[in-house]
């Protein structure tokens, strides 16, 4: 069984571009989220196998939403973002990400 993820960035031409790498590597993209509450929501219903979300998004930025899913022991969750700024890499270290 091919390992399941969710893709959730803001940005759509970029949910679509991992999906097709994704895709053409032999996962399963079970689910795509705009935003961090949808992503958490969905991860919540579908139990995916990781997440891997843009650390920048609206209504719950790609931190808080994968510290709900790591401290409800969800999924895992890669987060993937253009901005190397050190406060944004504390952050996620002490989401526990």
């Amino acid at each position: 069984m091919p390992t399941r993820i969710i893709i959730a960035d803001d940005e759509t031409i970029q949910r679509m571009d991992l999906k097709d790498i994704l895709t053409k590597q032999g996962y399963l993209v079970v689910g795509e989220a705009g935003d961090g509450v949808s992503a958490v929501n969905l991860a919540r219903e579908v139990r995916p196998d990781l997440v891997i979300m843009d650390i920048r998004m609206p209504e719950m930025d790609g931190i808080a939403a994968a510290e709900t899913l790591t401290q409800e022991k969800i999924a895992p969750v890669l987060l993937l973002t253009a901005f190397g700024d050190q406060p944004l890499v504390e952050r996620a270290k002490d989401a526990g990400v």
